[in-house]
C-alpha cells in the first residue's frame, strides 16, 4: 500500500459517519496494547481555542528540552499535519504504517470512523516514537470524544459556546457537560470558560473528581500592556511578553499554554524560554496574513464565537479601507446568526463552496448577505474566488478569507500548488 492508496481507504471511513463513544477504540487500542498508556498527556477540549493553546504549548515545551507529540484537527494540506512531533509532522512512510497497525486489529463490531482510526493512529504514533508529552487536542465534545480514553496529567478546557448541536446538544449548559467530560479525578483542570451557567458545569464536575481547578482572571491573570502582555501566574510573574499569533484572544489562550507549563515544570519554568516559545509559535489559518499590499488575511473561523473574534481583529485594522470578503461555509452551520457581525463591516462579498460534500450551497449564502452586502458575487471555486478577489483589489484593500478550515486548506494548497488531501476521497 502507498501514501495515497492509505489515504484514499482512510478517506472513505467518512461514510460511517461521526459515532460518539469509548467502546470501540478502547477495543482497538488494547489489541495494540494501549499506546496511550506510554506517554505523559495534556487534554484539551474546548469550542475556540484549542490549537492555539496546543501549538503554545508544543513550542515551549519544546524549547524547554521536552521530546513533545501533537495530535489535532483538522489538517490544512497535509493528513499528516495532524500528527507531529517535535514541531515534524510524521511523514508519508510513517502515515501508512500506522494506518495498517490499526487496520491489521480492527475486529469490532462496526467499522472505526475517520476519527477513531486517526487518534489510535496518533497514540500509536507517540508511544513508539517515546515523547515526552503529547498534547491531544479533542475532535468534538470531550466526554464521548474518542481522545478520552486518556488518563491526562493536565486537562485544559478553552471556551464554551453552541458548535455541533446535533451531536452535543442545543444549550450552553449540555454542551459544558461534554466538554467537562475530559476532567478526570485529582487531575489538573486549566479553563477560560467565561459563561458562568458553563463555568458552573465546569466546577462541578472538578469538584466531584477532586480536580484542582485553575481559571484564568482567578488563580493567574494576564494584563495587556503598550510593551506586549504580562503574565502573573502561579509560581512566576513574566512581563514584556508577546504572541506571534494575532488577535487580542490569543493573549488569554497564551494565559492558559502559560499555566500549564507552570505546572509541569514547576520552579523549574523559565521566562527566556516562555518569551521565546510565544515569539516562535506559529498555528496556520487563524488569522494569518499572507500578504501586504494588498492586506489578506485567512483565518478558519467557523463558528460564532470564532467569527466575532475574527470581526473585533479586523475593527483595529480597516480604519477606513474597503473589506473584500470571500466566505465559503458548511452547510451544518448557524450561518445567518455567524456571519452578520462580518457582512455588516464588507464592501464587497465573493462566495464560494470549499470541495465537500458538507458545503453549503452558494444561492442560500447568497440570498441572506445580499441583505448586508449589494456587491456580491458567486464563485464556486475557492481557488478561483481568491485569485479574483486579488486581482480586483486595490493595494489599500483588506481582503479576508473565512467561513471554513475547509476554505482555507484550500487557498493554502492553491498557493502553494498543491492539491490539498482533505479530498481523495
Amino acid at each position: 500500500m502507498n501514501y495515497n492508496q492509505c489515504l484514499k481507504e482512510m478517506y472513505s471511513l467518512r461514510r460511517f459517519g461521526i459515532k460518539l463513544g469509548l467502546s470501540t477504540i478502547k477495543q482497538i487500542l488494547s489489541e495494540v496494547n494501549n499506546p496511550q498508556e506510554k506517554f505523559k498527556a495534556i487534554h484539551i477540549a474546548g469550542t475556540n481555542g484549542k490549537g492555539s493553546v496546543a501549538a503554545m504549548l508544543a513550542n515551549i515545551l519544546k524549547l524547554a528540552g521536552y521530546k513533545v507529540g501533537l495530535y489535532t484537527s483538522p489538517h490544512l494540506i497535509h493528513f499528516n499535519e495532524r500528527i507531529v512531533i517535535d514541531g515534524i509532522p510524521i511523514d508519508d512512510e510513517q502515515v501508512v504504517s500506522l494506518y495498517q497497525t490499526i487496520k491489521k486489529v480492527q475486529k469490532t463490531d462496526r467499522e472505526l470512523t475517520f476519527f477513531e482510526y486517526t487518534t489510535a493512529m496518533a497514540f500509536c504514533a507517540f508511544a513508539e516514537h517515546k515523547v515526552d508529552w503529547a498534547i491531544i487536542e479533542t475532535g468534538m465534545g470531550g466526554r464521548l470524544d474518542a481522545t478520552n480514553v486518556l488518563l491526562p496529567k493536565i486537562s485544559i478546557i478553552t471556551t464554551i459556546g453552541l458548535e455541533h448541536q446535533t451531536y452535543l446538544g442545543n444549550t450552553i449548559t449540555k454542551i459544558a457537560y461534554e466538554k467537562a467530560g475530559i476532567i478526570k479525578p485529582e487531575c489538573p483542570v486549566i479553563t477560560d470558560v467565561r459563561i458562568k451557567r458553563a463555568l458552573e458545569i465546569v466546577k462541578k464536575k472538578a469538584n466531584e473528581e477532586c480536580a484542582p481547578l485553575y481559571i484564568l482572571g482567578k488563580q493567574m491573570r494576564i494584563h495587556r500592556k503598550k510593551d506586549g502582555f504580562s503574565y502573573i501566574g502561579l509560581n512566576f510573574n513574566w512581563y514584556k511578553l508577546h504572541c506571534a499569533l494575532n488577535g487580542s484572544h490569543q493573549i488569554r489562550n497564551a494565559g492558559m499554554a502559560l499555566c500549564a507549563y507552570e505546572l509541569i515544570t514547576g520552579t523549574k519554568a523559565n521566562w527566556k524560554i516562555v518569551r521565546e516559545g510565544l515569539q516562535t509559535v506559529k498555528w496556520p489559518g487563524r488569522l494569518e496574513v499572507i500578504s501586504q499590499e494588498p492586506f489578506v488575511l485567512i483565518d478558519g473561523a467557523h463558528n460564532t464565537m470564532a467569527i466575532k473574534e475574527l470581526s473585533e481583529y479586523l475593527e483595529t485594522i480597516l480604519d477606513g479601507r474597503h473589506l473584500k470578503l470571500v466566505i465559503g461555509v458548511l452547510d451544518d452551520k448557524p450561518y445567518e446568526k455567524m456571519l452578520k457581525p462580518i457582512l455588516q463591516q464588507a464592501n464587497s462579498l465573493i462566495i464560494s463552496q470549499p470541495q465537500i460534500d458538507r458545503s453549503l450551497d452558494p444561492e442560500i449564502l447568497y440570498n441572506y448577505a445580499k441583505e448586508y452586502v449589494s456587491d456580491i458575487r458567486i464563485i464556486p471555486s475557492v481557488s478561483d474566488a481568491y485569485f479574483e478577489a486579488i486581482k480586483q483589489a486595490k493595494p489599500s484593500d483588506i481582503i479576508c478569507i473565512t467561513g471554513s478550515l475547509y476554505v482555507i486548506g484550500e487557498i493554502k494548497a492553491a498557493l502553494n500548488e498543491k492539491p490539498t488531501e482533505i479530498f481523495l476521497a
